[in-house]
């Protein structure tokens, strides 16, 4: 395969480049490229150093499979264009509540796939919602869920490089008793936590919190009420979910924890002793998504509540793309 990387020097860019090598991906040609301000650099694939094109002079026709991940004002002015000539990836959230655009995951609702050639698009999930859905799919297939509670509590990572390098110049400022400068975030973000991702609506939930709703009724089931509370945490890498859910059967607990165990993409990590359960730090740079707290809900029947986390960029973002480009290719 012919393949395309749009955004290849950010963060979630690089980590696609990553994920085709480990996976050895068939790659014959990889294109690689970004704004003009990058355009010229090199980067390693293979071994091999690969010059950085410039977007507004690229020719999307060299690609079959192109992958965009350099935020939604770039794909809503590219992405349809470079859809006249290859299949396109999208890891932005222009494209994910178009009808006509499936928005995938591969464990969960990889039969939509089959819609995919009506805009030649594919809409890549929300970061904090795949590993949500890929943890709630077979817990839906046998107790039909009724509602989702959940609160995230997601890396700095997830807003791109600056911000990542703003958290360690804070808390460096920090430690020097100098004064902590915020640009990228509404308030300070070493040592805090802000309960604010994106821009708020008119309803009081911000736009992050109101992707979650949608993109989970429209991946999972649409008959399930979600509500949420996005939260930016001092966490470089990998995104964490509390989520309470309610189930329209009644459940076995023992029966919740072998399913997890036993499905696509699902690790289960919950012992009920110091440490026995995974933090973001420990699922940097892992494929899995992990589940601990798995327990009862006392005060609501067939409910329970959960801990996931997984890593934002690969996951939540670089390896759910590169899934989504295997099913292509295994399904011609």
């Amino acid at each position: 395969m012919n393949i395309t990387i749009v955004g290849a020097t950010g963060n979630v860019g690089r980590k696609i480049i990553e994920i085709l090598e480990k996976k050895n991906f068939p790659v014959d040609n990889l294109y690689l490229v970004a704004s003009s301000k990058s355009a010229g650099s090199k980067l390693r694939f293979k071994e091999k150093e690969i010059e950085v094109n410039n977007l507004e002079t690229f020719d999307f026709s060299k690609g079959e499979i192109t992958f965009f991940s350099a935020g939604g004002k770039i794909s809503e002015k590219y992405a349809a264009k470079a859809a006249k000539y290859s299949t396109v990836i999208d890891n932005s959230s222009y494209f994910r509540m178009d009808p006509d655009v499936p928005l995938i995951v591969p464990e969960v609702n990889p039969n939509d796939l089959k819609n995919h050639k009506k805009k030649n698009i594919i809409a890549n999930a929300n970061c904090s919602v795949i590993p949500l859905v890929v943890a709630l799919k077979p817990l839906h297939d046998l107790y039909n869920i009724k509602r989702i509670v959940a609160s995230t509590y997601q890396s700095v990572s997830g807003a791109g490089k600056a911000p990542m390098d703003e958290l360690l110049s804070q808390t460096k400022d920090f430690f020097d008793n100098k004064e902590l400068r915020s640009n990228y975030f509404t308030k300070q973000i070493a040592f805090n936590a802000i309960p604010h991702i994106d821009s708020f609506l008119d309803s009081g939930y911000t736009k992050e919190e109101q992707k979650m709703h949608d993109e989970v009724k429209k991946i999972l089931d649409s008959k399930i009420k979600v509500t949420s509370t996005s939260v930016r945490i001092p966490v470089l890498v990998s995104h964490a979910v509390s989520v309470n859910v309610e189930f329209n059967k009644k459940y076995k607990l023992n029966e919740i924890q072998n399913v997890l165990n036993t499905s696509p993409g699902c690790k289960v990590i919950d012992e009920h002793k110091d440490g026995g359960y995974i933090t973001p730090a420990e699922a940097e740079n892992k494929f899995d998504t992990f589940i601990s707290r798995v327990r009862e809900d006392n005060s609501q029947d067939n409910s329970i509540n959960l801990w996931i986390v997984s890593d934002n960029l690969l996951k939540g973002a670089a390896l759910n793309a590169v899934e989504i480009a295997e099913i292509l290719i295994k399904n011609k």
